[in-house]
């Protein structure tokens, strides 16, 4: 009998009874079908924008009541932000996801794209313009979210009716560039004069620029378009900052702390690190770097923070020279006396965060006067370049590729966290079955995801999350970023496929590890079908390469299994990893993206593993691996041949697995895999627990 309590304190207007919800008979099919109220794709709009065929809508478990649903209405944002544009004479006005470090994940205060558009995913862009000859009181004009096929459903849910979405990728469907460029260009011929589409340049790179500037040389080069006159321009006042207050209260700015961490934790000191930064700078004949990216500099500095959730980063910029001068702009009134002592040890200079365009003009000054040449990563913004009056390069960052690469402290740190973490998901994963199954309770997608996080707070050196969880159940884990929400997510439904994509920042590591189960009997086309992403997975986790090999080239590896039934996953197959750390780090990854195919995997390189198949409104299956590279011993042909190590652990679902379609290898490697698991994780659990149970279950060999 389960003792877990269902308070009632989260129903919110309602008289319904607790007792409803009294689990300690069986189950009943009827009580079964109210709880899983599932939704057709009618066609009708849902309170959220959308339909979710096959999905549960959920209810509050303690109350059966539907979920409080609120809305953005942006009706009056975008008035406001046309009246702004008005001023500055903008047509067309962009608004990014990103901050002034490119980052991809970003603070409250800088969810400016979230803000204007109500849409809460992670990548995508705004853009919005003003009909320049409407003379109405109200501006009038059109918006468009651009956004790729991980966040359609959750767009579509989110956009209210100002908003059309723009699918990134999908066919014959324009690029944000293009339809902002049309836009304009349509602005201009009605009203003969000359558009601008404007932007914060410290939120763009100068390639983003550089692309757009061709797309409006391009457009106008055509007949069709020739009398049209379209600029694009920089717009150093933000204007979506201009009027966030008049609406909401402005997100704080961040206050806490920053940290050094430990030498046993990174392995490497900062002279050490600065020196092979200069040296790199020497052999590029370059006086100076400039570093925007926040994981960059917390890296060099074997600091963290914690101003952007789930990213142990802080707000800074560094100049560094090649005589080894070194200046942080940050807010040092957040430095402890450790963090003011690594400082000061290693000769480096901190000025405040604000002072760092008062900086780069002075360095460009002396460069240019001097005749020296900066180096400026591409990931820099276009305002910075903008600000840059001496010679300079753009290229990859020095930094990002000494970073990439793990020394042995930090891989060592890899495998120590992923066995708490998996120790910490095997509990979760046990106790869920046996709360779904033998107590018949009733857990929604963010319960679960909250008893997650409890398992994980139990392990030594957890720090937080890395990311979102997706605890997605049924149709839910066909979206492949699918974010529940408290209030409006679904009950777990033992019948359906369960999907769980979460991961763990700890001092001594970053994790990522997606895992798909099934508590009840899946059907044969589910069998197969995982069985076809772990096979690519093994595949994959077992390649032996030759050196200056990239991810480009082996991605097909992770895919051949699901390509030979016509299947395949719209995603990359990996991407890299930091070391306490960003979750997604490059240059590295594996799969069908630019960056993949510029970056040799080398040894050292901490990367994911994650091939998938995805039943749009049924299921999603994903089995997510964490590994690095490694020297095999091995050569031909004077290339030395790399393998991965997995560092996961976690058992795969046996229930998914058709045994009949591995090969006498890949079952090979399933049960060594599961041995290790057992071997390293079982003497940590207590004697005739459930999860020990679970464990030696789940570990059997095949």
């Amino acid at each position: 009998m389960s003792t877990r309590k269902v308070s009632r304190a989260q129903c919110a207007n309602c008289t319904c009874s607790p007792g409803l919800l009294s689990r300690n008979n069986r189950r009943s099919s009827w009580l079964h079908k109210q709880i899983n109220i599932k939704r057709t794709n009618s066609g009708n709009i849902s309170p959220r924008g959308a339909s979710r065929q096959g999905s549960v809508f959920t209810i509050d478990a303690a109350s059966l009541c539907l979920p409080e649903v609120k809305e953005v209405n942006t009706s009056q944002r975008l008035v406001k932000l046309r009246n702004a544009m008005a001023e500055h004479n903008l047509g067309v006005y962009i608004i990014p996801s990103e901050d002034q470090h490119q980052s991809e994940y970003v603070s409250s205060a800088d969810q400016r794209r979230s803000f204007i558009s109500g849409f809460q995913g992670s990548a995508g862009v705004a853009v919005v313009t003003r009909d320049v000859m409407c003379m109405n009181d109200t501006p009038e004009g059109a918006a468009a979210l651009s956004t790729d096929g991980r966040y359609f459903n959750q767009a579509t849910n989110e956009l209210d009716f100002n908003w059309i979405l723009l699918k990134q990728g999908a066919k014959d469907e324009p690029t944000w560039e293009e339809w902002a460029v049309l836009q304009a260009i349509q602005l201009s011929l009605d009203s003969g004069s000359e558009i601008s589409i404007g932007v914060d340049p410290k939120l763009i790179t100068l390639t983003t620029f550089e692309k757009f500037d061709k797309i409006i040389r391009d457009k106008l080069s055509l007949t069709k378009y020739s009398k049209a006159e379209v600029s694009f321009i920089p717009v150093q006042e933000n204007l979506v900052d201009k009027i966030w207050s008049q609406f909401e209260e402005l997100p704080p700015l961040p206050a806490n702390i920053i940290k050094p961490l430990d030498i046993k934790f990174h392995g490497n000191d900062v002279s050490n690190k600065i020196a092979s930064v200069v040296e790199e700078l020497n052999s590029k004949n370059a006086s100076g770097l400039i570093i925007s990216a926040l994981d960059e500099i917390a890296w060099l500095l074997n600091l963290r923070g914690s101003d952007i959730e789930f990213n142990p980063v802080f707000y800074s910029y560094l100049i560094l020279t090649n005589e080894g001068e070194v200046t942080l702009y940050a807010d040092h009134t957040r430095f402890d006396t450790t963090v003011s002592k690594l400082l000061r040890d290693n000769n480096i200079k901190v000025e405040p965060y604000n002072s760092f365009w008062k900086g780069l003009k002075e360095i460009s000054s002396r460069f240019k006067d001097q005749k020296k040449k900066l180096l400026l990563p591409k990931t820099v913004s276009w305002e910075i370049v903008r600000n840059v009056k001496c010679s300079y390069e753009q290229g990859r960052s020095t930094v990002e590729d000494l970073k990439s690469i793990k020394n042995q402290v930090e891989l060592e740190g890899a495998k120590s966290a992923h066995l708490k973490d998996g120790r910490a998901l095997i509990k979760f994963f046990s106790w869920l079955e046996n709360e779904l199954i033998n107590n018949n309770e009733l857990i929604d997608e963010i319960e679960a995801d909250d008893k997650l996080t409890e398992f994980r707070k139990q392990e030594k050196n957890f720090v937080g999350l890395s990311f979102t969880t997706i605890s997605s159940t049924g149709a839910n884990a066909a979206v492949i970023h699918y974010k529940p929400i408290k209030g409006d997510c679904a009950v777990i439904n033992p019948d359906k496929i369960y999907l769980n994509d979460s991961g763990s920042q700890f001092l001594e590591g970053t994790t990522d590890t997606t895992r798909t189960v099934h508590f009840g009997t899946p059907t044969s086309e589910q069998i197969k079908n995982y069985t076809l992403v772990l096979k690519g997975n093994i595949s994959l986790g077992a390649l032996k390469f030759p050196e200056n090999t990239t991810g480009a080239l082996i991605d097909s590896i992770a895919r051949q299994h699901l390509w030979s039934e016509y299947l395949d996953y719209g995603h990359g197959t990996s991407h890299g990893i930091g070391s306490y750390l960003n979750v997604h780090e490059g240059p590295i990854g594996i799969g069908p993206r630019p960056n993949a195919a510029t970056s040799f995997l080398k040894p050292g390189h901490l990367l994911s593993n994650e091939p998938g198949y995805y039943e749009n409104g049924e299921y999603g299956i994903r089995i997510e691996n964490v590994m690095f590279v490694k020297e095999t011993g091995r050569s031909y042909g004077g290339r030395n041949f790399l393998e991965f190590e997995t560092v996961t652990r976690v058992p795969l679902c046996k229930k998914l697995i058709d045994v009949n379609l591995l090969t006498p290898q890949e079952r090979k490697w399933i049960n060594e895999y599961h041995a290790t698991i057992w071997k390293e994780i079982a003497p940590t659990l207590e004697s005739n627990s459930i999860e020990l149970r679970w464990l030696k279950r789940e570990t059997t060999p095949l």
